[in-house]
């Protein structure tokens, strides 16, 4: 099993979909630039969470057809 992602994690994460959700994809890299844009988050490992966070989202997203 994964690692649990943080309340705020997922509030950040479900923002930004909710925002942009068609600018981002299934890669990480891609993603985690988006996020550059669209947010300043001095940590980078709340950044690379978050950016993993919505990765995952989207290949659900993708996955189910919606």
């Amino acid at each position: 099993m994964g690692r649990t992602k943080s309340v705020a994690v997922k509030a950040l994460g479900n923002e930004l979909i909710k925002e942009h959700g068609g600018l981002f994809s299934d890669d990480f890299a891609k993603n985690k630039e988006r996020m550059a844009e669209f947010k300043k988050i001095k940590s980078k490992k709340i950044r690379n969470v978050t950016a993993g966070y919505i990765t995952k989202k989207i290949k659900k997203i993708k996955k189910s057809g919606l």
